[in-house]
């Protein structure tokens, strides 16, 4: 089992969404299929713009977590541009991996 940190962009909305899941797919499918009161549920357009697999269920929630505190749709797209900056993520947070 794999543990994953993953943004969505919708163009319609121009917004970003940060999740993690140990299933890919089927969190988009969730996302793509998502119930009313779901923030994904505002647009139908989302894609898949970034993974990052991580090496524990602990690294996982604390990378989602120090994207989250971001507040930054330049962090965001950086991260996706540069991929030393996930791979210094993944570093940074080592300390998870357990």
């Amino acid at each position: 089992m794999g543990y994953f940190v993953y943004i969505l962009h919708s163009e319609k909305l121009d917004r970003y969404y940060t999740g993690s899941t140990t299933n890919i797919d089927l969190r988009l499918d969730f996302h793509t299929n998502a119930e009313r009161h779901k923030f994904t549920y505002k647009a139908n357009d989302w894609i898949l713009v970034f993974n990052l697999e991580c090496d524990s269920k602990l690294q996982m929630l604390a990378i989602e977590k120090h994207i989250k505190a971001m507040k930054s749709k330049t962090y965001i797209r950086n991260l996706m541009q540069y991929p030393e900056i996930a791979a210094k993520l993944k570093t940074q947070y080592s300390d998870y991996s357990i």
